[in-house]
């Protein structure tokens, strides 16, 4: 199921605006590729092309300040929180897992892949002793590991491509790999692929994260489209649907620019909430059970690489950064690259007849 002529996303009658986003200190010297949100706490891990991670505290308006960095030997790709907010995962093209004790600072590193680590995700265990981390890598593996021993991984989980994106919520963990597969994982059965989907995007899968209520996965694509999937197969044929998005037509509709979907990320209190942001530097708020954009937002003068709400929903983080879109010729030395956060207040509400819903 599609948004075609006859159905697709109606559009607010106000653009949003960027005009109350804070910035961060720009402590990155290059493009952030991952952020999350501690579950538990008001701070913000971002993990940089730099080779680091750093660690924020956000105020209640929007002001941070950096309190930690966790190092890397490369680039970094992904980070995480572990659920009660105690450490910080974070993995990269070192091939390696890089975790920081948040309290005392003390870290932690061990070699875990035999290619680069794309993703990492603390998982739901709690009868586990100790945290399980999940990695996903370009060696066609998902690893777990238990880092009172980090010799080896506790099981592994052969993927058969390259590991592009994951998330987990609960018992579900969710994989987007080369070929434009979906993997869904019963945490019950870590070793055993529950189902295997080809994704409802024709191109390369960017991005991909679950709802809150684990319903769900939504989607971006390199070719300005995104997805929704339900997890539950009987929701399939309600639930369903692609659209497209960050593309811009010509005057004379002849011509499209296609930008990639970077980043999505589902609202973390609202269940039917999610966010796309793309290579044209634009986010845009989505009502997915109306079918409805919320509110699209102007250019933030440079591609948007990652996003991430706080766990009351009520502030949104997006970095800008070059993604290398246009190749290496693009990459300017003034090209902007930044950590911002958007207060989110009544764009998130559903418009109908004059009147917020």
């Amino acid at each position: 199921m599609s948004w075609n002529n006859h159905n697709k996303p109606k559009q607010p009658s106000i653009a949003g605006s960027i005009a109350k986003d804070v910035e961060l200190p720009a402590d990155n010297c290059d493009t952030i590729q991952s952020m999350r949100w501690s579950p538990v706490s008001d701070h913000l891990a971002a993990a940089s092309w730099d080779g680091k991670t750093r660690i924020y505290e956000v105020a209640k308006d929007g002001s941070g300040q950096g309190v930690a960095v966790l190092a890397a030997e490369g680039p970094v790709f992904s980070c995480d929180w572990s659920k009660d907010g105690t450490l910080v995962a974070a993995a990269g093209a070192d091939k390696k897992i890089h975790i920081l004790q948040a309290a005392s600072g003390e870290t932690l590193s061990f070699a875990a892949h035999d290619a680069p680590i794309h993703d990492v995700r603390f998982l739901n265990a709690p009868d586990a002793p100790s945290p399980i981390i999940a990695s996903g890598s370009w060696d066609k593996t998902v690893r777990y590991w238990d880092i009172r021993n980090t010799s080896a991984p506790v099981a592994s989980l052969p993927c058969g491509e390259r590991v592009y994106a994951m998330d987990t919520v609960g018992q579900t963990l969710v994989i987007a790999t080369a070929a434009m597969k979906v993997l869904l994982v019963d945490l019950a059965k870590p070793t055993v692929i529950h189902r295997e989907e080809q994704s409802s995007l024709r191109h390369q899968l960017r991005s991909i994260s679950l709802s809150p209520n684990g319903k769900f996965w939504a989607s971006g694509s390199i070719e300005g489209r995104a997805s929704v999937n339900a997890v539950d197969q009987k929701q399939a044929k309600a639930m369903n649907f692609t659209w497209k998005c960050h593309r811009d037509a010509t005057a004379n509709n002849k011509v499209t620019k296609v930008y990639a979907v970077n980043a999505v990320a589902c609202h973390t209190t609202m269940e039917d909430r999610v966010v796309t942001c793309g290579s044209d530097g634009i986010y845009n708020f989505w009502d997915i059970k109306a079918k409805q954009r919320l509110k699209n937002f102007p250019s933030v003068g440079g591609a948007i690489t990652s996003c991430a709400f706080d766990r009351t929903g009520s502030w949104f983080a997006y970095a800008v950064g070059y993604d290398w879109a246009k190749g290496y010729t693009g990459n300017k030395p003034d090209y902007p690259t930044k950590l911002v956060l958007h207060p989110v207040g009544e764009e998130m509400d559903v418009v109908k007849d004059g009147m917020r819903r």
